[in-house]
């Protein structure tokens, strides 16, 4: 009874923060405003509607697990990246796994060409929404025409009465080479920080979680760009020290996928919340478990043909801990 006591205890004092690349979460309907063909029934990926409701049935199955194992509850915030529209969402919070959670939902369109967004769900026992936005990343392409990408999402609510921010990244990719794609994520991090700094105008001390999608490594230039305007990356050692990614890319692992915090979670003392660890979500089941790509993320398809995955990339986590 007493170790009962204390284990629910400790529990109750953790929440958990989460963000996951869903890989092309699209629904079966062609959206004529973008290039999403591939995945219609009739495009070159075939997609339909079992294939979609198996898609959904996982992520939800994934999302549900997430930080169970110390907090015991669904996580207070999940960003999401890479879902086409307000019914993939929908759909999602209203899988088997999820929909008794009755997450709520924030979600805007992005400009991106492929119709892809990013997203964010909340546990409404444990954050209360205030207000969100989006932010334009501002590229340009060779031509100097507007290079349109995806909006960063700007979340800022509750969590269990704590004021804090969320911003939600999918920074440019790496498709036209590391090098020449660099400076594309560059002014992603730019503006980063001007929300930032804009927050910071308003609240001196403001709280603020930045996760994403980056595309860059913990090292990497864009995401130092952050470090130096008081976060710290309680990933990068993961990668270092333990080799841990949440995507390979031309064979090798990579950690894109990243949760940030503002130096004051560092502080036991200051707010409701410190920071207490962080974790790629890699169970073996969400592995491929054979072949030449044996370990790496269990993927909804390699090029044309459909393996029936999750997702292309290891959903990311952090553990928060409530001040006694």
């Amino acid at each position: 009874m007493f170790s009962f006591f204390n284990s629910t205890k400790k529990a109750n004092s953790i929440v958990t923060i989460a963000f996951y690349n869903v890989e092309n979460l699209f629904d079966t309907k062609d959206d004529p405003t973008t290039f999403d063909d591939h995945f219609t029934t009739h495009g070159k990926n075939k997609w339909n509607l079992q294939r979609y409701s198996l898609k959904i049935k996982k992520l939800g199955s994934v999302i549900s697990q997430l930080g169970i194992k110390h907090s015991k509850k669904m996580p207070a915030i999940i960003g999401l990246v890479e879902v086409e529209n307000i019914k993939v969402m929908r759909d999602l919070t209203n899988s088997k796994a999820l929909r008794r959670h009755h997450l709520g939902i924030v979600h805007y369109d992005s400009p991106d060409e492929r119709g892809i967004d990013v997203a964010l769900l909340y546990n409404k026992q444990l954050f209360e929404l205030i207000s969100s936005e989006t932010h334009p990343v501002l590229l340009e392409n060779e031509k100097g025409d507007r290079d349109y990408t995806r909006d960063i999402l700007k979340v800022t609510g509750k969590l269990q009465g704590e004021l804090v921010h969320v911003l939600v990244n999918h920074w440019p990719s790496r498709r036209e080479g590391v090098k020449e794609s660099a400076p594309k994520r560059g002014i992603a991090a730019v503006t980063v920080n001007k929300i930032v700094e804009n927050i910071r105008d308003k609240h001196y001390n403001a709280k603020i979680i930045i996760m994403g999608d980056f595309n860059d490594n913990p090292e990497s230039k864009s995401i130092q760009l952050l470090i130096k305007e008081g976060f710290f990356n309680p990933m990068k050692s993961l990668l270092d020290k333990n080799k841990k990614g949440s995507v390979t890319y031309e064979g090798k692992w990579n950690l894109f996928d990243q949760i940030l915090f503002s130096n004051n979670f560092l502080e036991k003392d200051y707010g409701k919340f410190y920071f207490k660890h962080a974790e790629v979500f890699n169970k073996k089941w969400l592995k491929v478990y054979k072949g030449k790509l044996k370990g790496s993320p269990f993927r909804t398809y390699i090029g044309p043909w459909y393996q029936g995955g999750f997702s292309d990339h290891f959903p990311v986590y952090a553990y928060l801990k409530k001040n006694n």
